[in-house]
């Protein structure tokens, strides 16, 4: 078997978490498929955690790409403080995409993850080549538009 193909057939359920500190954070996270080209990182929604994922998705995708998927901090099994804001989010996704190594990623963001993903290719356009949303939530309702 090539080292493609034994790759590529461990489903993400499978593949054990790691984990990486990053300032005053701790990721966790899976990484599968081929790890050539550019990675996809997944972003996804409120409060979801590594295994909340459709591993038809993950595991479909990560036949032909390097799939990275993470606990944003402070959630599951990542320690550190919940962050606030879509752009604390997103600050701690560029330093764990840079902690990781990569100078240049696809991101697919879920739902709140789709803001995320905005929000990065905001602050580092660079690092961003391509990006996939999948439902992005609504803003928030706020007293003027109720």
């Amino acid at each position: 078997m090539s080292p493609l193909s034994s790759e590529t057939s461990i489903k993400h359920q499978d593949v054990p978490t790691s984990t990486i500190n990053v300032g005053r954070a701790v990721f966790a996270y899976r990484e599968l498929g081929p790890k050539t080209g550019v990675p996809v990182i997944f972003l996804t929604h409120l409060t979801a955690v590594l295994d909340n994922w459709d591993p038809r998705v993950v595991d479909g995708i990560a036949a032909k790409r390097h799939v990275i998927t993470f606990d944003n901090r402070g959630v599951g099994a990542s320690a550190g403080k919940v962050p606030d804001t879509i752009e604390a989010m997103a600050r701690d996704a560029i330093a764990f995409i840079r902690a990781l190594g990569f100078t240049q990623v696809d991101l697919l963001g879920l739902s709140p993850g789709g803001f995320i993903t905005q929000k990065i290719v905001q602050l580092e356009p660079q690092l961003v080549r391509k990006i996939i949303w999948r439902a992005p939530a609504r803003p928030a309702a706020t007293a003027s538009t109720r």
